[in-house]
Formats: C-alpha cells, structure tokens, sequence
C-alpha cells in the first residue's frame, strides 16, 4: 500500500492448524471514510481458509467485523481496544468450539 506505513503486521499459527494474522496501517491523510487515519485487517480463520472472525474497514464499507459468517458495524475506538475486542471475539469462537467437543 503506496499511502500508508505499516504499523504493526503479525501472524501466528496455532497448534490446532488455525491462523491469526494482524495488519494495521497508518494512511499519510485521514477521509471521511477513515477519520482515524488508519487501515486495518485481523484476521482469524482456519487452515483451511474458512474465516471465523475477522476486523477490517475496507472502502466503502467502513468499520466492520465478520463474526461466524455474519457482518456487522464496528465502532472504532482506538488501536488498543480494536485488538482487544478481536482477541476477545477469537476467545469466544475457540470456547463455542470446545463446546461442541
């Protein structure tokens, strides 16, 4: 992304085969779309490429999360509650999924 620095980029594959992945960009100017300045993707899915939770803005869509196959509004906060609400919605899938077991 030629607009944008990158300010935090992790991923992490868990013993069971799923994948977290975590991407967040500072744009160079803010929009009405992103008046935080900021792009964003976490994601979390499973090896094979099932999406279980993932947090993102894209264009024209705004601030949003996919939760088991739904998609909803997101209100962005700040940085530090964006991925605190990620890992907690991850926390929530893996315990609805021992359940199941």
């Amino acid at each position: 992304m030629a607009n944008a620095i990158i300010l935090f980029k992790v991923k992490k594959i868990y013993p069971d085969g799923t994948i977290k992945e975590m991407v967040i960009w500072q744009l160079l100017s803010k929009s009405r779309e992103r008046p935080h300045g900021l792009k964003y993707r976490l994601y979390y899915g499973t090896a094979d490429g099932e999406c279980l939770v993932r947090y993102d803005n894209e264009t024209g869509k705004g601030d949003h999360r996919h939760l088991a196959g739904r998609e909803e509004a997101y209100i962005f906060l700040n940085i530090e509650t964006l991925v605190a609400d990620f890992q907690y919605d991850i926390e929530q899938m893996k315990r609805k999924g021992n359940e199941k077991n």
